[in-house]
């Protein structure tokens, strides 16, 4: 029973929290997030933990990498100058071991394993996307990219080319899934808010209702 309860558990979508942020009357910000929030001190140091176990794999890859080219590449050097950088990251035994591992695996094994680290160092756990309300100016939307390696990618809608913004329901394979649009002139389609998570329908209606409350309310307010 334990065993398919942690099966289901990990085939289940991961949690998604919205945060909500207000700096001003005129601004409002949504974001939509997978990336687990730590509350107690134990998972505050297993955040900080995995931060370094990141760092230690991609620094160890590299510099295996380093060896492994040093070695197939000397350049005239000798041996005790081409496990420097791994026996000052390793430790001096420890590095002659790293470079001696790198001198056995060939090139077709060593490259895939260290890009495969590499891969796994710079790739976010995570998928956040926002919804920025600039009352008077627009909508901005934004979604994270894969890796830390390049930034978000965002969207900015003027407020004279919004129509509508509006909850709607579509079928994702066999599942119905609801979404939040905007429908902008000129567009061929709808901008869909939050397009990789789709949030659940709850969190959607809390958006909905707050960017049309800053966007069209004090403007009916001041019509009065």
């Amino acid at each position: 029973m334990d065993v398919l309860t942690n099966v289901s558990r990990l085939m289940s979508p991961r949690k998604q929290i919205l945060t909500t942020i207000r700096p001003t009357p005129s601004t409002i910000s949504f974001t939509v997030s997978t990336r687990p929030v730590p509350h107690t001190l134990t998972s505050h140091l297993l955040f900080y933990f995995s931060i370094l176990l990141r760092l230690s794999l991609g620094i160890a890859a590299i510099a295996l990498l380093w060896a492994k080219w040093r070695i197939e590449f000397p350049v005239g050097e000798p041996t005790g100058a081409r496990v420097s950088l791994a026996a000052w990251i390793f430790g001096s035994s420890a590095g002659h071991l790293v470079t001696r591992g790198a001198d056995t695996v060939g090139w077709r094994w060593l490259a895939p394993a260290v890009v495969g680290v590499l891969w796994a160092v710079v790739r976010r756990g995570y998928t956040e996307e926002s919804l920025l309300v600039l009352q008077g100016l627009g909508v901005q939307t934004s979604t994270s990219s894969p890796t830390y390696l390049s930034t978000a990618t965002t969207r900015f809608i003027p407020t004279s080319s919004i129509q509508d913004i509006f909850i709607h329901e579509a079928f994702k394979g066999f599942e119905v899934r609801f979404y939040l649009a905007i429908v902008a002139e000129g567009e061929d389609d709808v901008v869909v808010v939050f397009p990789r998570l789709l949030p659940k329908r709850q969190i959607l209606e809390e958006v909905w209702r707050g960017a049309r409350a800053c966007l069209y309310e004090p403007r009916a307010k001041s019509k009065q």
